[in-house]
């Protein structure tokens, strides 16, 4: 596709991932000019170097970049060596330290290197904020902070919490905000990208573009990734959950391999090319039984694998897996067991529950004691925090087991129902009797 392809299908590609577009009327609007002008839309992407390796979770904005590229419009990548010192305030509870002026030029030159696995070279844009933000002069920063006020600043939840907690909140933190919507001003930005949590920052482009006289920005976001671990935290590298995208083939694999079958759809479509009719489709087949889940994901590594390093790459990594795990995960069905459904509800009045919806609450921590899969109660609930607990191939979030009784589908055929029980290698055939 290009510039000149109808709107309508530069929308869907455009949109596919995204969480918001503020607004999509105008990003319609500044679309039909592009093709009826000939002019491309300038996409602007910024990044601070606050750490020298970025992960898969850094990416899915990359590929909404790339996305625009791809449509023929001019990307932007722009890295933050001036915000990078002051310390994005997104997500913190105190004062984010500055970078030096040695880590941030470090970091940036592994920026490049690294996003150029993703962005076409040769039509990137690749610009620094120091190059106009360096020439500021007070005169100018004056200017700039009369173009915003206090309590529209406090109306960020992270500036909002620390000032009712009375905690402290830096004078140079407040820049921020107003610095990266600058940029949008300097870069004359028609489009800016960022991720859920830059809502707030890239809004601020809107009304400082509004402010010196330009068209405001259309902010798209997208979805925050969540990590190859069970849980629901963000891709982090404190977190220990991240997969690099310089991380060797093997080990990204390995990684991706772990996620669970519900992520593995949300991976499909923020970090492939994928789209989504196709993605619909292959889930329908598992569902469905005609695709096993294992082969779907084994695909989808591959195609992670292959984008940061190559098709022979992932193949090897494929291979040296199949041999090195996957004979020692086949799960050991040791017995069947019977349990009586009265041994595992939480009570006799939700048995009215299943009869309307054939699901009921189960105490999971006693099922897992009853088929012999924990030596105790306590036990069982470590398993369950951990995420080792599946249950009709679908795995138990210990989250969600702590904070609500999950409900199993229980179809009875008669006076009974059968459920596979799997707690790492080892799996039960379960039946339960009414």
């Amino acid at each position: 596709m290009s510039i000149f392809a109808p709107v309508d299908e530069q929308l869907t590609y455009i949109k596919k991932g995204a969480a918001e577009i503020i607004r999509e009327a105008e990003l319609r609007a500044k679309l039909e000019k592009s093709r009826a002008t000939g002019k491309p839309l300038r996409v602007k992407l910024g990044m601070d170097p606050t750490a020298p390796d970025l992960h898969l979770g850094h990416t899915v904005v990359l590929r909404k970049l790339k996305h625009f590229q791809d449509l023929g419009h001019t990307a932007i990548f722009l890295i933050g060596d001036f915000t990078g010192m002051i310390g994005d305030p997104t997500g913190r509870s105190v004062t984010r330290p500055p970078l030096s002026r040695e880590q941030i030029e470090q970091n940036a030159e592994t920026y490049k290197a690294q996003v150029f696995k993703i962005l076409d070279p040769q039509k990137t844009e690749v610009d620094f904020n120091r190059r106009w933000m360096g020439a500021f002069t007070a005169d100018d920063f004056v200017r700039l902070t009369a173009k915003y006020t206090v309590s529209q600043m406090l109306e960020r939840e992270e500036f909002h919490k620390r000032f009712q907690e009375e905690k402290p909140i830096s004078v140079h933190e407040l820049l921020y905000p107003l610095v990266q919507g600058y940029d949008s001003v300097a870069l004359k930005a028609d489009v800016e990208l960022g991720g859920t949590d830059q809502k707030f920052n890239l809004l601020v482009g809107r009304e400082l573009q509004r402010a010196y006289g330009q068209e405001s920005q259309v902010v798209l976001t997208t979805p925050i990734l969540e990590g190859w671990r069970p849980g629901n935290e963000k891709m982090s590298k404190s977190l220990d959950n991240a997969i690099g995208i310089h991380e060797p083939p093997f080990e990204m694999y390995s990684k991706l391999m772990a996620i669970s079958d519900d992520r593995m759809w949300r991976y499909y479509e923020l970090l492939t090319d994928v789209q989504i009719p196709e993605i619909v489709l292959m889930k329908m087949d598992v569902g469905r039984g005609v695709l096993h889940p294992m082969q779907t994901k084994k695909d989808l590594a591959c195609r992670i694998v292959t984008d940061f390093h190559s098709p022979e790459a992932a193949k090897k990594a494929a291979e040296y897996w199949t041999k090195q795990f996957q004979k020692n995960e086949v799960p050991e069905l040791t017995d069947k067991v019977t349990v009586n459904l009265a041994d595992v509800i939480w009570s006799k009045e939700e048995l009215s529950e299943l009869k309307a919806t054939g699901t009921v609450p189960i105490k999971l921590d006693r099922l897992l004691v009853l088929c012999e899969l924990a030596d105790s109660t306590t036990d069982a609930v470590r398993k369950l925090k951990a995420g080792s607990v599946k249950i009709l191939d679908q795995s138990i979030k210990g989250k969600e087991y702590l904070e609500k009784r999950p409900r199993i589908p229980l179809i009875f055929q008669g006076s009974s129902t059968r459920l596979i029980v799997r707690v790492g290698r080892k799996m039960k055939d379960v039946t339960i009797v009414r």
